[in-house]
Protein backbone atom coordinates (compact mmCIF):
# COMPACT_ATOMS: atom_id res chain seq x y z
CA UNK A 1 0.00 0.00 0.00
CA UNK A 2 1.76 3.33 -0.68
CA UNK A 3 2.63 5.59 2.05
CA UNK A 4 -0.49 8.26 0.99
CA UNK A 5 -2.71 5.11 1.45
CA UNK A 6 -1.93 3.53 4.34
CA UNK A 7 -5.26 4.07 6.41
CA UNK A 8 -6.75 1.67 3.41
CA UNK A 9 -4.74 -1.11 4.78
CA UNK A 10 -6.83 -1.30 7.54
CA UNK A 11 -9.86 -3.34 5.93
CA UNK A 12 -12.50 -1.97 8.43
CA UNK A 13 -11.85 1.82 7.17
CA UNK A 14 -11.36 0.35 3.54
CA UNK A 15 -14.75 -0.92 3.23
CA UNK A 16 -16.12 2.42 5.40
CA UNK A 17 -13.97 4.95 2.95
CA UNK A 18 -15.66 2.98 -0.29
CA UNK A 19 -18.98 3.21 0.84
CA UNK A 20 -18.87 6.66 1.63
CA UNK A 21 -17.31 7.56 -1.62
CA UNK A 22 -20.75 6.95 -3.23
CA UNK A 23 -22.94 8.41 -1.10
CA UNK A 24 -20.76 11.46 -0.93
CA UNK A 25 -20.85 12.10 -4.11
CA UNK A 26 -24.99 12.07 -4.09
CA UNK A 27 -24.97 14.29 -1.40
CA UNK A 28 -22.97 16.87 -3.80
CA UNK A 29 -25.74 16.30 -6.33
CA UNK A 30 -28.80 17.61 -3.99
CA UNK A 31 -26.52 20.53 -2.39
CA UNK A 32 -25.78 21.82 -6.32
CA UNK A 33 -29.61 20.92 -7.00
CA UNK A 34 -31.03 22.34 -4.00
CA UNK A 35 -29.28 25.90 -4.47
CA UNK A 36 -30.33 25.82 -8.01
CA UNK A 37 -33.76 25.33 -8.12
CA UNK A 38 -34.28 27.37 -4.94
CA UNK A 39 -32.32 30.27 -7.50
CA UNK A 40 -34.34 29.15 -10.19
CA UNK A 41 -37.84 29.09 -8.32
CA UNK A 42 -37.37 32.38 -6.56
CA UNK A 43 -34.12 34.70 -8.28
CA UNK A 44 -33.31 35.46 -4.61
CA UNK A 45 -29.78 35.64 -2.95
CA UNK A 46 -31.97 35.91 0.28
CA UNK A 47 -33.31 32.93 -0.10
CA UNK A 48 -30.16 30.98 -1.42
CA UNK A 49 -28.84 32.08 2.13
CA UNK A 50 -32.17 30.90 3.69
CA UNK A 51 -32.12 27.39 2.44
CA UNK A 52 -28.13 26.98 3.31
CA UNK A 53 -29.29 28.47 7.52
CA UNK A 54 -31.66 25.66 7.57
CA UNK A 55 -29.80 23.20 6.20
CA UNK A 56 -27.35 23.48 8.48
CA UNK A 57 -28.48 25.41 11.70
CA UNK A 58 -29.45 22.26 12.95
CA UNK A 59 -25.31 21.57 13.47
CA UNK A 60 -24.70 24.52 15.25
CA UNK A 61 -27.64 24.35 18.07
CA UNK A 62 -27.76 20.06 18.37
CA UNK A 63 -24.43 18.85 17.34
CA UNK A 64 -22.69 20.00 21.14
CA UNK A 65 -25.44 17.56 23.08
CA UNK A 66 -25.54 15.23 20.37
CA UNK A 67 -21.64 14.46 21.16
CA UNK A 68 -22.77 13.92 24.77
CA UNK A 69 -24.99 11.25 23.36
CA UNK A 70 -22.82 9.81 20.82
CA UNK A 71 -20.03 9.34 23.95
CA UNK A 72 -22.91 6.97 25.93
CA UNK A 73 -24.42 4.84 22.55
CA UNK A 74 -23.79 2.34 20.08
CA UNK A 75 -22.04 4.52 17.69
CA UNK A 76 -22.60 1.81 14.52
CA UNK A 77 -26.65 1.53 15.66
CA UNK A 78 -26.53 5.32 15.26
CA UNK A 79 -24.75 5.56 12.04
CA UNK A 80 -27.43 3.55 10.95
CA UNK A 81 -30.37 5.38 11.78
CA UNK A 82 -28.79 8.64 10.57
CA UNK A 83 -27.90 7.20 6.87
CA UNK A 84 -31.27 5.59 6.63
CA UNK A 85 -33.05 8.89 7.52
CA UNK A 86 -31.13 11.28 5.52
CA UNK A 87 -32.52 8.51 2.50
CA UNK A 88 -36.23 9.31 3.39
CA UNK A 89 -35.57 13.05 3.14
CA UNK A 90 -33.89 13.07 -0.61
CA UNK A 91 -36.74 10.19 -1.25
CA UNK A 92 -38.98 13.04 -0.59
CA UNK A 93 -37.17 16.16 -2.25
CA UNK A 94 -36.46 13.76 -5.53
CA UNK A 95 -40.44 12.97 -4.93
CA UNK A 96 -41.81 16.57 -4.77
CA UNK A 97 -39.92 17.50 -7.61
CA UNK A 98 -40.61 15.16 -9.65
CA UNK A 99 -44.08 15.61 -9.63
CA UNK A 100 -44.02 19.67 -9.74
CA UNK A 101 -45.22 20.14 -6.16
CA UNK A 102 -42.12 21.33 -4.86
CA UNK A 103 -41.78 24.92 -3.61
CA UNK A 104 -39.48 26.92 -1.81
CA UNK A 105 -41.08 26.43 1.59
CA UNK A 106 -40.42 22.52 0.83
CA UNK A 107 -36.67 23.26 0.29
CA UNK A 108 -36.82 24.98 3.50
CA UNK A 109 -38.34 22.55 5.82
CA UNK A 110 -36.26 19.67 3.99
CA UNK A 111 -33.27 21.67 4.65
CA UNK A 112 -34.00 22.17 8.39
CA UNK A 113 -34.76 17.86 8.22
CA UNK A 114 -31.16 17.42 6.95
CA UNK A 115 -29.84 19.65 9.39
CA UNK A 116 -31.24 18.00 12.16
CA UNK A 117 -30.00 14.90 11.17
CA UNK A 118 -26.73 16.01 10.19
CA UNK A 119 -26.13 17.39 13.84
CA UNK A 120 -26.04 13.51 15.24
CA UNK A 121 -24.55 12.03 11.76
CA UNK A 122 -21.59 14.77 11.27
CA UNK A 123 -19.91 14.43 14.66
CA UNK A 124 -20.73 10.56 14.68
CA UNK A 125 -18.49 9.79 11.88
CA UNK A 126 -15.86 12.05 13.01
CA UNK A 127 -16.04 10.02 16.29
CA UNK A 128 -16.09 6.73 14.60
CA UNK A 129 -12.95 7.24 12.81
CA UNK A 130 -10.59 6.05 15.45
CA UNK A 131 -12.56 2.88 15.99
CA UNK A 132 -11.66 1.83 11.91
CA UNK A 133 -7.78 2.00 12.68
CA UNK A 134 -6.10 -0.80 14.34
CA UNK A 135 -3.01 1.81 15.54
CA UNK A 136 -3.14 5.75 16.18
CA UNK A 137 -0.17 6.08 13.79
CA UNK A 138 -2.57 5.73 11.19
CA UNK A 139 -5.28 8.08 12.57
CA UNK A 140 -3.81 11.03 10.84
CA UNK A 141 -3.70 9.47 7.34
CA UNK A 142 -7.37 8.16 7.57
CA UNK A 143 -8.45 11.86 8.43
CA UNK A 144 -6.74 13.22 5.22
CA UNK A 145 -8.09 10.34 3.28
CA UNK A 146 -11.65 10.92 4.50
CA UNK A 147 -11.42 14.40 3.72
CA UNK A 148 -9.74 13.52 0.63
CA UNK A 149 -12.93 11.32 -0.44
CA UNK A 150 -15.33 14.16 0.90
CA UNK A 151 -13.47 16.84 -1.86
CA UNK A 152 -13.33 14.10 -4.34
CA UNK A 153 -17.43 14.08 -4.27
CA UNK A 154 -16.86 17.44 -4.01
CA UNK A 155 -15.51 17.50 -8.10
CA UNK A 156 -17.43 14.91 -9.34
CA UNK A 157 -20.85 16.09 -7.57
CA UNK A 158 -21.00 19.24 -8.72
CA UNK A 159 -20.12 18.31 -12.34
CA UNK A 160 -22.55 15.24 -12.75
CA UNK A 161 -25.05 17.45 -11.24
CA UNK A 162 -24.52 20.52 -13.66
CA UNK A 163 -25.00 17.90 -16.48
CA UNK A 164 -28.16 16.10 -15.17
CA UNK A 165 -29.95 19.35 -13.92
CA UNK A 166 -29.71 20.66 -18.10
CA UNK A 167 -29.95 17.78 -18.83
CA UNK A 168 -32.77 15.90 -16.84
CA UNK A 169 -33.90 17.94 -14.46
CA UNK A 170 -33.01 18.54 -10.47
CA UNK A 171 -35.58 15.34 -9.13
CA UNK A 172 -32.45 12.92 -10.83
CA UNK A 173 -30.27 14.36 -8.61
CA UNK A 174 -32.48 14.22 -5.74
CA UNK A 175 -33.59 10.07 -6.62
CA UNK A 176 -29.64 8.92 -7.35
CA UNK A 177 -28.45 10.20 -3.59
CA UNK A 178 -31.51 8.46 -2.48
CA UNK A 179 -29.98 5.69 -4.36
CA UNK A 180 -26.27 6.30 -3.10
CA UNK A 181 -26.76 5.56 0.20
CA UNK A 182 -27.16 1.63 -0.38
CA UNK A 183 -23.64 1.51 -0.52
CA UNK A 184 -22.83 3.58 2.61
CA UNK A 185 -25.02 1.08 4.40
CA UNK A 186 -23.53 -2.04 2.88
CA UNK A 187 -20.25 -1.08 4.32
CA UNK A 188 -21.68 -0.91 8.10
CA UNK A 189 -23.12 -4.30 7.69
CA UNK A 190 -19.54 -5.64 6.33
CA UNK A 191 -17.78 -3.81 8.70
CA UNK A 192 -16.34 -6.13 11.92
CA UNK A 193 -16.59 -3.49 14.55
CA UNK A 194 -15.21 -3.35 17.71
CA UNK A 195 -16.42 -3.35 21.28
CA UNK A 196 -15.03 0.06 21.47
CA UNK A 197 -17.84 1.87 19.40
CA UNK A 198 -20.54 0.45 22.32
CA UNK A 199 -18.84 2.45 25.53
CA UNK A 200 -19.75 2.24 28.79
CA UNK A 201 -22.05 4.86 29.85
CA UNK A 202 -19.93 7.39 31.58
CA UNK A 203 -21.21 7.62 35.41
CA UNK A 204 -22.20 11.05 35.26
CA UNK A 205 -25.54 12.09 33.75
CA UNK A 206 -25.85 13.65 30.29
CA UNK A 207 -25.67 17.46 31.31
CA UNK A 208 -22.81 16.74 33.43
CA UNK A 209 -21.56 14.66 30.59
CA UNK A 210 -21.92 18.00 28.40
CA UNK A 211 -20.68 20.41 31.09
CA UNK A 212 -17.46 17.69 31.38
CA UNK A 213 -17.02 17.87 27.20
CA UNK A 214 -17.75 21.99 27.11
CA UNK A 215 -14.92 22.26 30.17
CA UNK A 216 -12.23 20.10 28.45
CA UNK A 217 -12.85 21.95 25.04
CA UNK A 218 -12.59 25.51 25.90
CA UNK A 219 -10.28 24.66 29.26
CA UNK A 220 -7.75 23.39 26.69
CA UNK A 221 -6.71 26.23 25.10
CA UNK A 222 -4.80 24.90 21.80
CA UNK A 223 -8.23 23.02 20.99
CA UNK A 224 -10.27 26.20 22.41
CA UNK A 225 -8.31 28.51 19.73
CA UNK A 226 -8.45 25.64 17.01
CA UNK A 227 -12.09 25.90 17.60
CA UNK A 228 -12.67 29.42 17.37
CA UNK A 229 -10.13 30.11 14.10
CA UNK A 230 -12.51 27.17 12.35
CA UNK A 231 -15.77 28.91 13.27
CA UNK A 232 -14.84 32.56 12.13
CA UNK A 233 -13.33 30.92 8.36
CA UNK A 234 -16.79 28.64 8.20
CA UNK A 235 -18.54 32.36 8.78
CA UNK A 236 -16.31 34.22 6.29
CA UNK A 237 -15.01 31.81 3.88
CA UNK A 238 -17.39 29.11 4.01
CA UNK A 239 -20.30 31.59 2.40
CA UNK A 240 -19.05 31.40 -1.60
CA UNK A 241 -20.49 28.28 -1.47
CA UNK A 242 -24.30 29.94 -0.98
CA UNK A 243 -23.37 32.14 -3.56
CA UNK A 244 -21.75 30.92 -6.23
CA UNK A 245 -25.26 30.70 -7.75
CA UNK A 246 -26.00 34.25 -7.77
CA UNK A 247 -22.16 34.75 -9.05
CA UNK A 248 -22.47 31.67 -11.86
CA UNK A 249 -25.12 33.27 -13.19
CA UNK A 250 -25.02 36.91 -12.61
CA UNK A 251 -21.36 37.84 -13.02
CA UNK A 252 -20.30 35.37 -15.54
CA UNK A 253 -23.60 35.04 -17.27
CA UNK A 254 -23.17 31.48 -16.90
CA UNK A 255 -25.65 28.24 -15.88
CA UNK A 256 -26.08 25.09 -14.40
CA UNK A 257 -22.66 23.82 -16.06
CA UNK A 258 -20.70 27.68 -14.92
CA UNK A 259 -21.64 26.83 -11.14
CA UNK A 260 -20.72 22.96 -11.29
CA UNK A 261 -17.18 23.93 -12.73
CA UNK A 262 -16.88 26.73 -10.15
CA UNK A 263 -17.90 24.23 -7.42
CA UNK A 264 -15.34 21.57 -8.99
CA UNK A 265 -12.85 23.60 -9.08
CA UNK A 266 -13.16 24.53 -5.49
CA UNK A 267 -13.22 20.77 -4.32
CA UNK A 268 -10.32 20.18 -7.03
CA UNK A 269 -8.11 22.29 -4.86
CA UNK A 270 -9.29 20.69 -1.66
CA UNK A 271 -8.23 16.91 -2.51
CA UNK A 272 -4.61 18.56 -3.87
CA UNK A 273 -4.53 19.90 -0.24
CA UNK A 274 -5.67 16.44 1.45
CA UNK A 275 -3.76 14.80 -0.59
CA UNK A 276 -0.66 16.77 0.76
CA UNK A 277 -1.97 16.61 3.62
CA UNK A 278 -2.25 12.78 3.86
CA UNK A 279 1.55 12.18 2.64
CA UNK A 280 2.21 13.61 5.98
CA UNK A 281 3.52 11.68 8.84
CA UNK A 282 1.74 12.29 12.17
CA UNK A 283 0.74 15.49 13.59
CA UNK A 284 3.91 17.68 14.52
CA UNK A 285 4.29 20.90 12.19
CA UNK A 286 0.58 21.42 11.64
CA UNK A 287 0.01 24.09 13.10
CA UNK A 288 2.23 26.23 10.77
CA UNK A 289 0.36 24.09 8.09
CA UNK A 290 -2.77 25.82 9.57
CA UNK A 291 -1.08 29.44 9.61
CA UNK A 292 -0.78 29.28 6.17
CA UNK A 293 -3.16 27.74 4.55
CA UNK A 294 -6.25 29.89 6.86
CA UNK A 295 -4.84 33.40 5.57
CA UNK A 296 -4.62 31.22 1.74
CA UNK A 297 -8.03 30.92 1.77
CA UNK A 298 -9.14 34.46 3.01
CA UNK A 299 -7.21 36.19 -0.02
CA UNK A 300 -7.47 33.89 -2.90
CA UNK A 301 -11.31 34.60 -1.69
CA UNK A 302 -11.03 38.05 -2.13
CA UNK A 303 -9.16 37.94 -5.56
CA UNK A 304 -12.22 35.44 -6.35
CA UNK A 305 -14.70 38.66 -5.74
CA UNK A 306 -12.78 40.94 -8.01
CA UNK A 307 -11.73 38.96 -10.64
CA UNK A 308 -13.90 38.98 -14.29
CA UNK A 309 -12.28 36.10 -16.09
CA UNK A 310 -13.98 32.71 -15.28
CA UNK A 311 -10.58 30.85 -16.06
CA UNK A 312 -8.81 32.91 -13.22
CA UNK A 313 -11.80 32.91 -10.74
CA UNK A 314 -11.81 29.20 -10.81
CA UNK A 315 -8.56 28.69 -10.07
CA UNK A 316 -8.96 31.03 -6.95
CA UNK A 317 -11.39 29.51 -6.20
CA UNK A 318 -9.36 26.32 -6.21
CA UNK A 319 -6.74 28.02 -3.87
CA UNK A 320 -9.53 29.01 -1.69
CA UNK A 321 -11.07 25.71 -1.72
CA UNK A 322 -7.95 23.94 -0.60
CA UNK A 323 -6.72 26.37 1.61
CA UNK A 324 -9.94 26.25 3.93
CA UNK A 325 -10.44 22.57 3.39
CA UNK A 326 -6.56 22.29 4.48
CA UNK A 327 -7.10 24.01 7.82
CA UNK A 328 -10.23 22.15 8.45
CA UNK A 329 -8.14 18.76 8.00
CA UNK A 330 -5.20 19.84 10.09
CA UNK A 331 -7.15 21.34 12.81
CA UNK A 332 -9.42 18.09 12.80
CA UNK A 333 -5.93 15.98 13.23
CA UNK A 334 -4.48 17.59 15.72
CA UNK A 335 -7.74 17.63 18.13
CA UNK A 336 -8.25 13.58 17.28
CA UNK A 337 -4.25 13.32 18.44
CA UNK A 338 -4.88 15.45 21.97
CA UNK A 339 -8.05 14.13 22.60
CA UNK A 340 -8.83 11.57 25.35
CA UNK A 341 -11.01 8.96 24.44
CA UNK A 342 -14.19 8.98 26.41
CA UNK A 343 -14.74 12.79 25.81
CA UNK A 344 -13.81 12.01 21.82
CA UNK A 345 -17.94 12.30 20.98
CA UNK A 346 -17.95 15.46 22.85
CA UNK A 347 -14.87 16.84 21.29
CA UNK A 348 -15.91 16.57 17.53
CA UNK A 349 -19.37 17.55 18.09
CA UNK A 350 -17.66 21.21 18.66
CA UNK A 351 -15.16 21.05 15.97
CA UNK A 352 -18.91 20.00 13.75
CA UNK A 353 -20.21 22.80 15.25
CA UNK A 354 -17.37 25.38 14.81
CA UNK A 355 -16.77 24.08 10.93
CA UNK A 356 -20.02 23.20 10.04
CA UNK A 357 -22.77 24.51 12.53
CA UNK A 358 -21.14 28.45 12.47
CA UNK A 359 -21.60 28.00 8.52
CA UNK A 360 -25.43 28.99 8.10
CA UNK A 361 -25.02 31.88 10.30
CA UNK A 362 -22.28 33.23 7.60
CA UNK A 363 -24.47 32.04 5.03
CA UNK A 364 -27.51 34.25 6.19
CA UNK A 365 -25.63 36.98 6.97
CA UNK A 366 -23.71 36.43 3.40
CA UNK A 367 -26.97 36.50 1.10
CA UNK A 368 -28.80 39.49 3.22
CA UNK A 369 -25.35 40.95 2.57
CA UNK A 370 -25.49 40.15 -1.03
CA UNK A 371 -28.87 41.60 -1.53
CA UNK A 372 -27.77 45.40 -0.35
CA UNK A 373 -24.08 44.79 -2.02
CA UNK A 374 -23.66 42.36 -4.83
CA UNK A 375 -22.26 38.92 -4.19
CA UNK A 376 -19.18 40.29 -5.16
CA UNK A 377 -18.49 43.08 -2.31
CA UNK A 378 -19.88 40.77 0.18
CA UNK A 379 -17.25 38.40 -1.17
CA UNK A 380 -14.48 40.56 -0.83
CA UNK A 381 -15.61 42.00 2.86
CA UNK A 382 -15.77 38.44 4.08
CA UNK A 383 -12.72 37.34 2.51
CA UNK A 384 -11.05 40.13 4.67
CA UNK A 385 -12.59 39.41 7.75
CA UNK A 386 -11.12 35.84 7.22
CA UNK A 387 -7.57 36.93 6.94
CA UNK A 388 -7.80 38.86 10.30
CA UNK A 389 -8.60 36.24 11.99
CA UNK A 390 -5.82 34.00 10.04
CA UNK A 391 -2.85 36.66 11.03
CA UNK A 392 -4.22 36.33 14.79
CA UNK A 393 -4.17 32.76 14.96
CA UNK A 394 -0.62 33.40 13.42
CA UNK A 395 0.60 35.85 16.07
CA UNK A 396 -0.45 32.99 18.69
CA UNK A 397 1.08 30.33 17.57
CA UNK A 398 4.46 30.08 19.09
CA UNK A 399 2.03 30.03 22.22
CA UNK A 400 0.12 27.48 21.55
CA UNK A 401 3.06 25.00 20.48
CA UNK A 402 4.35 25.61 24.16
CA UNK A 403 1.15 24.56 25.48
CA UNK A 404 0.12 21.48 23.02
CA UNK A 405 3.88 20.06 23.44
CA UNK A 406 3.18 18.48 26.96
CA UNK A 407 0.31 16.76 25.22
CA UNK A 408 2.66 15.31 22.43
CA UNK A 409 5.00 14.14 24.90
CA UNK A 410 2.92 12.40 26.90
CA UNK A 411 1.74 9.97 23.28
CA UNK A 412 5.26 10.21 22.46
CA UNK A 413 5.31 12.06 19.72
CA UNK A 414 8.42 13.99 20.85
CA UNK A 415 10.89 13.15 23.52
CA UNK A 416 9.64 13.58 27.27
CA UNK A 417 12.31 16.05 28.34
CA UNK A 418 13.84 19.18 26.02
CA UNK A 419 11.75 18.64 23.36
CA UNK A 420 11.68 21.06 20.62
CA UNK A 421 8.38 23.26 20.93
CA UNK A 422 9.04 24.74 17.66
CA UNK A 423 7.72 21.45 16.44
CA UNK A 424 4.77 20.79 18.75
CA UNK A 425 2.21 22.31 16.73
Amino acid sequence: MPPMFRALAHSNFRLYWSGQGLSLIGTWLQQVAMGWLTYRLSGSAWLLGVVSFCGNIGVLVLAPFAGALIDRIDKRRALFATQILALGQAAALAWLTASGRIEVWHLVALALALGVISAFDMPLRQALLVHLVEDRASLPNAIALNSMAFNAARVAGPAIGGVLIAWLGEAWCFALNAASFAGVLAALVAIAWPDTVRPAPPPQGFWASWLEGARYAWGFEPIRTLLILLAVLSATVGPYTTLLPAIARDAFGGGPHTLGLLLACAGSGAIAGTLWLAGRHGPLGLGRVIARAAPTAACALVAFALSEHLALAAALLALAGGGLIVTAAASNTILQTVVDNDKRGRVMSFYTMAFVGVFPLGSLFAGALAERLGPRATLVGLGAAGVLAALVFAVRLPRLRAAITPAYQRLGLLPPQDAPVGKGG
